[in-house]
């Protein structure tokens, strides 16, 4: 028999083996639930997984869609991008080619940054003082109340700021005419009405040359004008605005008839040319050619329906002398008159070769050097103040060598190279217009490019953005007369504003009391009478 001790242990074991199976058991459950947790995230995954990979599927072909809707469009507005292609490879140089090639002159080298003086780091000095013109509206303030409450003051010092300020550009001239009896014979005697641009005007003379600067300067649309107007409680309508340009170029065309004839009769004149939209009534949006003559005090534009040489040469008739301009075809007939010669652009044929140098980089790049080696003797030169003889001296000196190892460079290279090589191009240019493109050397009063003719249409090209095209043939002719006096101005560094005003004044309704012809009214003759009025 066991001992009372002995059943006493295996009733201790017999309950832990019970707390063990439990135990167990409730771990067995808890790794079957964490088994089917995992599994259920499994299948998520395997599910989730599946969805990314459609989408991927999807996205892919929306791609494909969008790329070929691209190509369609392209295709029918005309401009189907070709396939992207290796760049082109200069055709390799060798045998009597590459002895001829390694034989020809060089081009100097760009000139480095010469330094008279150590470079010192700019420091400012202060603010420049606002201009002395200015209308001064001046005040004095004075403190209300000390900070111990007091009201009294001695004055001691004071503080003076002055600040650049604004005033609504829009007002009323009200003027009182008085009528007076002759105390001696008792006739009624009237003051006299002050200037204005023409009979019964509704504006001043400054009121119409404000809106000329808006619209031929600062390339204001009339409609942004009216806006600007309206903003300020001054309804005016379109019309009005139109009619009013329409005015001010009839005032001035007399002033740039002027221009043009001083254009013909000097000896030298550039020229160029840009499109130019006309809204013609019953016709529609027509593509129209805008000119411009221009030479030292007078700039013209010239509005042509067509784009043709029978046109331009027609107004060089009574021309004498050295016309400037670029290397087109519709030029041709224009020389073929007597006493006309041509001097060409040499900006142009710079930028011939910069263009080449996609396909030939080391030869065009060499001629582009030889063109840039032109333009920084002649720089070099009038940065010393040579002017006139002693400018065609060293032009001479300088460049007349350089000119000769470019010819000489050509002569080596172009037979070498293939009829459509685009270094050959520009060589033929050069070439076939060698007569016009150095007589710089013979004529110290010719630039060597005609950069300046192109400049002429910055103005004309934000006009072009900002109010699309011209209202009529007459409207383009109106436009090319303020064109031309704005930048006649602009060239002259005369105050716009102040011109107008000044002409408008001496041809408007006192036109009789001056008795100026269009001479003794350009901006030359203006700029000569107000030296002060000119700034720089």
């Amino acid at each position: 028999m066991l001992s009372a001790n002995a059943h006493a242990l295996l009733a201790e074991k017999e309950a832990e083996n019970d707390r063990l199976r439990k135990e167990l058991a409730r771990l067995g459950d808890e790794l079957a639930r964490v088994v089917a947790q995992l599994r259920a995230a499994h299948e998520r995954n395997v599910r989730l997984s599946a969805q990314l990979a459609q989408l991927g599927e999807a996205v892919a072909k929306g791609n494909d869609q969008i790329t070929e809707l691209l190509a369609i469009a392209q295709r029918k507005k005309g401009r189907a991008s070709p396939p992207p292609k290796e760049p082109p490879i200069p055709p390799a140089v060798t045998g009597e080619a590459a002895t001829a090639f390694d034989g020809r002159p060089r081009p100097p080298d760009p000139p480095g940054p010469v330094y008279d003086h150590p470079r010192q780091k700019f420091s400012p000095t202060g603010r420049k003082p606002l201009p002395a013109h200015l209308e001064v509206d001046e005040s004095t303030v004075y403190p209300e109340r000390c900070r111990c409450g007091c009201t009294t003051f001695d004055w001691v010092d004071e503080i003076v700021e002055t600040k650049l300020d604004v005033r609504p550009h829009q007002r009323r001239r009200i003027t009182h005419r008085k009528v007076g009896r002759c105390r001696h014979c008792s006739q009624p005697t009237t003051a006299e009405a002050p200037p204005s641009p023409f009979q019964r005007s509704k504006v001043t003379c400054e009121w119409l040359a404000w809106l000329v600067v808006q619209k031929f300067q600062l390339a204001v649309p009339l409609d942004r004008v009216r806006r600007y107007l309206g903003a300020q409680g001054v309804a005016l309508s379109m019309s009005f605005l139109v009619s009013m340009v329409e005015r001010a170029a009839e005032l001035l065309d007399p002033i740039d008839g002027e221009h043009w004839n001083m254009l013909r009769r000097g000896d030298h004149l550039a020229s160029d040319g840009t499109g130019f939209k006309v809204q013609v009534p019953g016709v529609g949006l027509h593509h129209g050619f805008l000119e411009v003559y221009h030479w030292q005090d007078a700039v013209v534009f010239q509005y042509e329906p067509e784009k043709g040489g029978q046109t331009q040469a027609g107004k060089l008739q009574k021309f004498r002398g050295t016309l400037l301009v670029d290397a087109e075809s519709r030029y041709n007939l224009t020389f073929k008159s007597d006493g006309i010669e041509e001097a060409g652009c040499n900006a142009h044929g710079r930028r011939k070769f910069r263009d080449a140098e996609e396909v030939q980089p080391v030869l065009a790049a060499e001629g582009g050097r030889f063109v840039s080696s032109w333009f920084e003797a002649d720089e070099a030169g009038r940065a010393q103040g040579l002017r006139g003889e002693a400018l065609l001296q060293w032009r001479q000196a300088e460049i007349a060598p350089l000119v000769t190892d470019f010819r000489t460079w050509m002569d080596a290279v172009l037979p070498k190279l293939v009829p459509d090589d685009p270094v050959a191009k520009v060589i033929r240019y050069y070439r076939n217009h060698w007569q016009a493109l150095t007589r710089f050397l013979s004529d110290p009063e010719l630039p060597l490019d005609n950069s300046a003719s192109e400049r002429e249409f910055q103005l004309v090209a934000k006009i072009r953005l900002n109010s699309l095209f011209a209202g009529g043939t007459e409207g383009a002719h109106r436009a090319a007369v303020l064109l031309g006096i704005s930048a006649t101005c602009r060239r002259l560094k005369v105050d716009l504003q102040a011109y107008l005003t000044w002409v408008f004044v001496r041809v408007g309704t006192h036109r009789s009391k001056y008795g100026l012809s269009a001479t003794d009214l350009t901006p030359a003759a203006y700029a000569r009478a107000h030296p002060r009025a000119s700034p720089g």
